[in-house]
Order: C-alpha cells, then structure tokens, then sequence
C-alpha cells in the first residue's frame, strides 16, 4: 500500500501534533523539535537549551549521535512514548503509555482488550526524540502471534515535521510469524515492499533486525544474513529520521494484516536492545551488524 489517506487524529492537550496513514505511522511530533529544524539562526538560539542532530563524519544529512539501548532503565529523554490516540479509522486500539513496560532488561509494548476513548482496544507505541542519518540500525525483537496485528521496527520522517515522508521498515504480520515484510518509502512513494524468511519464527526466540542505510545503497539483514538490498537512486531516504517501535492492530485491513479476532489475552511485543552507529564509526557491542558489515 502506498496511499496516504490524510487522516487525522486529536491528541491530548500538550501531545505532538500528527497524521496517519495505513501502516501506522505514528507521526506525533515535539513542535519544538520541529523548531530544531528550522533556520540556522533559530537552531543557534536554541543551541543552549536543546541538544538537535549534528553532522557526523561520513554523513550527508545531519544525525544525532549513536547510542545503544538494552533497556535496564527508560530513558524518557531518548523516548516519546504515544499516548491516548490513534493514527486513523484504521487502528482498532488506542496508544496507552500504561502498555509500555521495561522489566529486567526488555521493553514490553502490549496490546490488549481495554476499552479507551471511542476504541474497544488498547496499543503501545514508542519514538525517539531525536533523528538519525546514515548508518546501521538494529533491534533485537520477540513477538507474539495473531492476526489483524502489526509488530513494527521502523524509521519514519514526514509532513508533520516540515519533512517529506521517508521511511525504512520492519513490520512482523503476526498472522504469519515465520516472516517479516521489509518495506521503504521515499517521498510517500512505496512498492518496495519483501517478505523476508526469520527461521524458526519470530515468537519463538529474539531474532536480530537490523537495516544498514547509506547514501547509495539500503539493505536489510535478518539474523545477521542479508535479506533486501536497493541502490536504486529514486528508491534511497535521503531525509533523516526518528526511530520507532509500534505494535497494533487493525479491523479494516484484513487484506495485508488478516482478519482480526480478539486473541482472549494480554499480547506482546519484547525489545530486548535498539542500537544506532552512524556511518563510520565504530561498533558500540560485539554482537553489532556493524561490526562485520560496512
């Protein structure tokens, strides 16, 4: 799918404004980041109170620093966590931050039936505050199983931040947890789309996702194997993006999601570790893509 259907919603008082589109991208922004990205004047008068992206070696387009994230702690400095809305008619939950839960080192995004607001379900939904460039992106994820619901590790940019929509894309069907779809858009374009084999299942053990993005090229790795690859000029990101973790479901898009049935119980998504090294720089962990793959 590759239309946006412009849709709206309303969030709390004091919530990032946003749109939504089919594959819930969840595009509440901090209107003072987007102050961030304005004029180099503005930038420099902000300088002393906010920490925007910077420029770092073999970057093209600005990124925030690397970092690693194995959860021990939640850092709310590095994450905006979703809260009491959705991203359109089609999400069948509401985000609650109550679903978003670190414990003994692993995140936990839930969905689960509990009526919020005019939904029936509720929904978990994390990004960072920050935009990234170039370089090797990498979680390491367990979900679970059913259908109509959408697992995501994905990197999105777009209108509501004064930006064209670019996106880079894991999204785990969890009809069919023996594969994950990797998708890109690039200015709201998509139709490129895969759906890549995880062995064994993505809900029977952590599984290593990981998408390296440079300037000519953008590829994808399940398990440390490479799975994607574009060097299509027409088809690269060239807009930096924030990091998210989704985990949703859907009543109306039983075609690419499967059917929806209430699963009976409290689901999960688990993120064990999230990880970004700009281009260039060394590895931060011994089991790092960018140890190996350059």
């Amino acid at each position: 799918m590759n239309a946006d259907p412009k849709s709206t919603s309303t969030p709390a008082t004091g919530a990032p404004a946003t749109g939504g589109r089919p594959f819930t991208r969840s595009i509440r922004q901090w209107n003072l980041r987007q102050l961030c990205w304005g004029s180099a004047s503005l930038l420099v008068a902000l300088g002393s109170l906010i920490a925007g992206p910077t420029p770092s070696r073999s970057q093209d387009i600005p990124t925030a620093p690397s970092f690693v994230d194995d959860f021990t702690s939640f850092d709310r400095a590095r994450w905006y966590v979703s809260d009491g809305w959705t991203n359109g008619s089609h999400q069948n939950c509401t985000w609650s931050k109550k679903l978003v839960q670190p414990s003994d080192g692993v995140l936990t995004l839930g969905f689960e039936k509990r009526k919020l607001k005019d939904r029936d379900f509720a929904c978990a939904e994390i990004q960072t505050k920050n935009r990234f460039g170039y370089g090797t992106y990498e979680a390491r994820l367990k979900t679970d199983t059913g259908s109509g619901l959408n697992a995501a590790f994905f990197s999105y940019i777009g209108p509501s931040d004064k930006q064209p929509w670019d996106e880079i894309d894991f999204e785990v069907l969890t009809k069919d947890t023996s594969k994950v779809q990797v998708n890109a858009y690039i200015a709201g374009k998509g139709k490129n789309e895969k759906l890549v084999d995880v062995p064994g299942g993505t809900e029977n053990a952590f599984n290593d996702y990981a998408f390296v993005w440079q300037k000519d090229s953008l590829r994808w790795y399940v398990n440390g194997q490479l799975v994607n690859t574009i060097t299509d000029p027409a088809k690269l990101p060239s807009h930096a993006q924030k990091i998210f973790f989704s985990f949703w479901g859907s009543d109306t898009m039983k075609g690419w999601m499967g059917a929806f049935a209430d699963p009976g119980r409290k689901l999960s998504l688990q993120i064990e570790r999230v990880a970004f090294t700009a281009l260039g720089e060394p590895c931060q962990f011994p089991e790092s893509l960018a140890c190996s793959v350059k």
